[in-house]
């Protein structure tokens, strides 16, 4: 593990989809809320795709799109400031498709947020065109907005990690929690399928491997201790044979989930694995998915 201490990165400015769904209209509420959390401004964003669009659709059509837009956003802006009166509100009505949008308005600071499902130019976001696409490509944290309206806070915030290299994106899940002035969970899954077949098959290799697991965990804590010291941080290894279904299950128990998104080849292109593929689906909670190395890269100075 690294010996250096972790970045304590700064959470930056929230960018939301409006599409005028009722998924949508909550990633909104959310999206500010947390930007109240955090002492930062809201950027409402809605995508009305007229460059690829004008293409193939009249002039008078376009036009319509783009005050359909226009009503959107200062409808969810007034939504918005019924709530938190005092939050900064900055509205756009982008030409580019949702992807692009979302992407190039959160800049190298910002959190995207996106509602589950979507109608629009969101369309197909409970399928993934949207939510998908832009948790594999953007360069910054996206949170994917699921789980009850009505849930009732937890007071935690969950993160959830395999090995060493997740103290990468932990700092971050630990600023999510302080901001929330809630307790972090680090939570790992120990699967014992994922070892049948390989050169660990006898019981005490098995055992030593599950005990090497807690110890990482354990460090990650302590180290996350180092940089939040007034935080209380709890770790805890979870055995069982499904990874996705056990974080599904903790998702109920927590108010975030946070994880990081796993290094691909870039001959592979930009693609999330099959766990963040099914919490982004089926999680009980939002979910921050948080890209390799972007503490280090929100914390650099300059353009």
């Amino acid at each position: 593990m690294n010996s250096e201490t972790p970045a304590r990165p700064e959470l930056g400015d929230l960018v939301v989809g409006v599409d005028g769904s009722p998924s949508a209209r909550r990633a909104v509420l959310w999206a500010a809320a947390e930007a109240d959390r955090r002492g930062r401004s809201l950027h409402l964003v809605h995508a009305a795709d007229t460059d690829r669009r004008a293409l193939h659709t009249s002039a008078e059509t376009l036009r319509e799109a783009r005050e359909a837009g226009r009503e959107l956003l200062a409808g969810s802006a007034l939504a918005v400031h019924d709530r938190f009166p005092d939050l900064a509100v900055t509205r756009e009505l982008s030409r580019q498709e949702p992807v692009a949008a979302l992407r190039t308005a959160a800049g190298r600071r910002g959190t995207v947020v996106v509602g589950n499902r979507g109608l629009g130019g969101f369309s197909a976001l409970m399928l993934g065109s949207v939510g998908l696409g832009v948790a594999a490509r953007a360069d910054v944290p996206v949170v994917v907005v699921r789980g009850e309206a009505e849930h009732p806070e937890t007071g935690s915030v969950t993160a959830a990690v395999h090995d060493a290299a997740d103290l990468d994106w932990l700092p971050l899940a630990a600023a999510e929690a302080a901001a929330r002035k809630a307790a972090l969970r680090i939570v790992s899954v120990w699967n014992v399928l994922a070892h049948v077949g390989s050169v660990a098959t006898m019981l005490d290799d098995l055992d030593g491997i599950a005990r090497q697991r807690v110890l990482e965990v354990k460090a990650l804590a302590d180290r996350v201790r180092e940089v939040h010291p007034d935080l209380v941080v709890g770790h805890h290894v979870e055995t069982g044979t499904s990874t996705p279904g056990i974080l599904v299950a903790a998702s109920a128990r927590t108010d975030l989930l946070v994880m990081g998104r796993g290094r691909r080849p870039p001959a592979l292109g930009p693609a999330l694995g099959r766990v963040a593929h099914t919490l982004i689906h089926h999680a009980h909670c939002p979910v921050e998915i948080v890209p390799p190395a972007f503490t280090g890269l929100a914390n650099r100075t300059g353009p």
